[in-house]
C-alpha cells in the first residue's frame, strides 16, 4: 500500500494535483490509501476525485456514525486509526466494530501535538498481548500496527505483536516528509521476512 496524506499541518501533505500524478503511477503496482483527518464532505469528495484511492485512512477524532457516512460517500473500504498509549485505549476499538474495514493501531500523539500520527514514537506493544482472542476488541478483517518503526524494530513489533500488518512513515525518511527509497526497501525486506517467519497471527491462532 502506498498513502496519501490529505492534512495541512502534516509535511507529508500532499496536494490534490501532485497527488493525482502520483496515484496514476501507483494504480495497479499498489493499493492506494487515502489518509484523512475529520474531512468534510467536500474535502473528501475532492480527494476521491483526484486520487480515486482504493481504501480510506481516518486518523481524526470521526465518531461512529461520521466513519459510516464516510464509508457511504466514499464507497471503498474504512480503516480507522487508534491511538494508543495504554491497554485502556484499545476499548474505542469496540465503538467501531461493523462500521470499518480493519483498524490501525498508532502511537498516541504528544498532548501538545499538532497531527495525530507521524511522531515517530512507539508504544508499548506487549498491550496487545491477547488482542486477537478477545472477541470485544475484533474490529473487522485485520489490523494494522503503526507508531515510530524502522528497519531496525519492525522485526521485533511483528513478533511480538503477530498483526496482520505494518505501516511506516517518519522510519523510511530522512528528514520530516521526505523518503529515502533505500530506507522504504530496507523496510520493506525486514518486514517480509519478520512475516515470513512469524507464526501465524493472534486473529488465526
Amino acid at each position: 500500500m502506498v498513502g496519501f496524506v490529505r492534512f495541512a499541518p502534516s509535511p507529508r501533505h500532499v496536494e490534490l494535483a501532485p497527488g493525482r500524478e502520483l496515484s496514476a503511477m501507483a494504480r495497479g503496482r499498489a493499493r492506494r490509501v487515502l489518509l484523512a483527518v475529520d474531512p468534510t464532505d467536500q474535502e473528501l469528495e475532492a480527494a476521491l476525485e483526484a486520487l480515486d484511492p482504493d481504501l480510506i485512512q481516518l486518523h481524526g477524532a470521526e465518531t461512529p456514525d461520521r466513519v459510516r457516512a464516510i464509508g457511504h460517500v466514499a464507497g471503498r473500504p474504512v480503516v480507522k486509526a487508534i491511538g494508543v498509549a495504554e491497554a485502556a485505549d484499545l476499548d474505542r476499538i469496540a465503538i467501531y466494530r461493523g462500521l470499518v474495514d480493519g483498524v490501525l493501531l498508532d502511537a498516541k500523539p504528544p498532548r501538545q501535538a499538532t497531527r495525530p500520527g507521524g511522531h515517530g514514537a512507539t508504544f508499548d506493544w506487549r498491550i496487545l498481548d491477547g488482542y486477537g482472542s478477545a472477541p470485544a476488541l475484533d474490529p473487522g478483517p485485520w489490523t494494522m500496527l503503526s507508531g515510530g518503526l524502522t528497519a531496525t524494530n519492525v522485526a521485533e513489533a511483528i513478533a511480538v505483536t503477530r498483526l496482520d500488518a505494518v505501516d511506516v512513515s517518519s522510519g523510511v525518511e530522512t528528514r520530516p516528509g521526505e523518503k529515502d527509497a533505500a530506507l522504504i526497501t530496507a523496510f520493506v525486506e525486514a518486514a517480509r521476512a519478520a512475516f515470513a517467519l512469524a507464526p501465524a497471527s493472534r486473529r488465526d491462532a
